[in-house]
């Protein structure tokens, strides 16, 4: 199901939009469309990191696990080499 919504646009932008879709071979309702569909899959995309991030944070308020970085980043390097290391464990709060 489908709805119809009206956006305002300047006359440069229209321009644009109409210029594009001719160099594309798409109507600008396509182009339109499709930038829409991109800009909300970005922006939920950056909404579930945040998310993960408050949830993440407020996991290590509770129980004070972390990894340093120290541990993080020797794993990291053995990445990619015959000599890959398991996944560091969490420790406590210091």
């Amino acid at each position: 199901m489908t709805t119809t919504m009206g956006i305002k646009l300047d006359e440069d932008t229209r321009a644009r939009l109409k210029a594009l879709g001719a160099a594309k071979q798409r109507s600008p309702h396509w182009l339109m469309r499709e930038a829409i569909r991109e800009y909300l899959d970005r922006e939920e995309q950056i909404e579930r990191r945040n998310a993960e991030a408050d949830e993440a944070w407020e996991e290590y308020k509770r129980t004070g696990q972390f990894v340093s970085n120290e541990a993080m980043t020797a794993w990291l390097d053995t990445w990619g080499t015959d000599k890959e290391g398991p996944c560091p464990d969490f420790e406590p709060r210091r």
